[in-house]
Parts: C-alpha cells; structure tokens; sequence
C-alpha cells in the first residue's frame, strides 16, 4: 500500500484523549467529614471558522455551563462528605460577587501557569519534583474562613466545533494525502483542567489536565453543550483522583 494512502487512513483514524494529574507529595484525596464548595465553572465554547479562529458563542456557552454544573452535582454527591454547587457569583451569604469573581480570576491566571509550566514542558527550575507547588494564598484562606468550607473546586472548560467551511477543509487536507500533497486542518477540540484548593492553606493540592483534537471531519470526544458530554468531560477529570507521591509510597 502507498505510503500516502497509509498516511491518509491514519488521519482518518486520528484523535487523542489525554489527561495528566499532578498532586501535593504529601495530598490524599478528602473523604469523611470535609466539606467542598463547587466554584462556578469558568467555560468557553465556540465554533471553528475556516480560518481557524474560535468564534465565542454565549449561547453554547451558558448551555454548557448549566450542563457542567448539573454533572459535578450528580458526581461529587457519590464522594461524600457535604458538597455546595456555586451556581452564581452572589449566592454566599456576607460574600460579595466581586470578591467572589476576583478569587476566580486569581485561580485562572493560577491555573493558566500550572498548565503551561508542567504539562508544557517550561519547567520551572525551583519547581522541579516539587509534586504540586502553587497557591492561591491568603485570598483563598480568607475566603475559607467566611464560607466554612475546607475545599474549592475549580474547573475551566473550553470546547469548539467546526463549521461547515472547516469540515471542508478538513476533508479536502486528508483527501490531498492520496495525491501525494497532505495538509490536515485541525478542528474541534477540548481544553479543560480542574484543580482542588485546600482553604485552609490556600495550596493547590490536587491539578488535573484534559486534551482531545482529531484531524478527521466529524469526529468528536463529547459534547459538553449535552449532558452526557458534560458528564463524560468530569468523569474524565475528576472520576480518579490520585493521592500525591509520598501518600502512595506509604500505602
């Protein structure tokens, strides 16, 4: 068989789901009696122009968000311990929505530099075998106090789908693979990652990254504008969470 006919097939074929957890050395996931607060997931959902931009679509947006929020209820209630889903900035009584929005940017801009520097490979050198080694600080601890609450979850979610133009595209790139001149176009993907917040520190304890992309038309990883992608995204984030590496070395 040509070898551009082997390559076309492998695109045809082509897709990956990822996921990489990082942990405190000395983090064990909660059970018992803790308590958890559910942050408002930060979401993005969009449709892939034939350029290649992402275009926001706040409709797809807020569809997905409701849908996201509905899975991490009906997961974390088989967890134990005493769960509250933020649905809204404002709904904690003595907290304010903009305290609430800024902790929530603090996280993002947090979160944005774990994934870059441990799962990009820009290792930092003085976090090198350091496990997990972020804080959100004394704003989390702050916020631990007022609220009562041990934990908060985070979760940021980006998911896009192709137009028309862009299946077009997609399928004339893998199409040229059988002529001799191969150019795939990516697509739609996700980008998502979840990370638990000691309040009682303000530590990072626990991160968790999630990737999928396929260069073939029409093929996807679930849809988090339904409720069973919303599901599968969490499932796949947050359904095992690994204990940090001294904790297993003394299981």
């Amino acid at each position: 068989m040509p070898r551009r006919v082997l390559l076309a097939a492998a695109l045809l074929l082509s897709g990956c789901v990822q996921t990489r957890q990082f942990a405190d050395v000395e983090f064990a996931p909660p059970e018992g009696d803790y308590s958890l607060l559910v942050m408002r997931p930060d979401v993005s959902v969009g449709l892939v122009t034939p350029g290649g931009l992402v275009e926001p679509r706040a409709d797809w947006t807020e569809q997905a968000r409701a849908n996201l929020l509905r899975a991490l209820a009906a997961q974390q209630a088989g967890r134990g311990g005493r769960t509250r889903i933020l649905e809204r900035r404002d709904e904690i009584a003595g907290i304010d929505a903009e305290t609430v929005a800024d902790l929530e940017r603090l996280h993002q801009a947090v979160g944005a530099s774990i994934a870059y520097h441990k799962y990009m490979g820009a290792t930092l050198p003085t976090k090198r075998r350091q496990g997990l080694d972020w804080t959100l600080g004394e704003d989390a601890v702050r916020f631990g106090k007022a609220t009562g609450m041990d934990y908060a979850l985070f979760l940021h979610a980006e998911d896009s789908f192709a137009s028309t133009g862009r299946v077009a595209l997609q399928v004339l790139g893998i199409a040229g693979c059988f002529i001799g001149f191969c150019a795939p176009q990516g697509g739609g993907g996700q980008a998502a990652y979840a990370s638990l917040v000691d309040l009682r520190t303000g530590e990072i304890v626990w991160f968790n990254i999630l990737q999928t992309q396929s260069l073939a038309p029409g093929i996807g990883f679930g849809d988090i504008r339904t409720p069973e992608g919303a599901a599968q995204m969490v499932e796949r984030l947050l359904g095992r969470m690994k204990a940090g590496r001294n904790v297993r070395a003394r299981q």
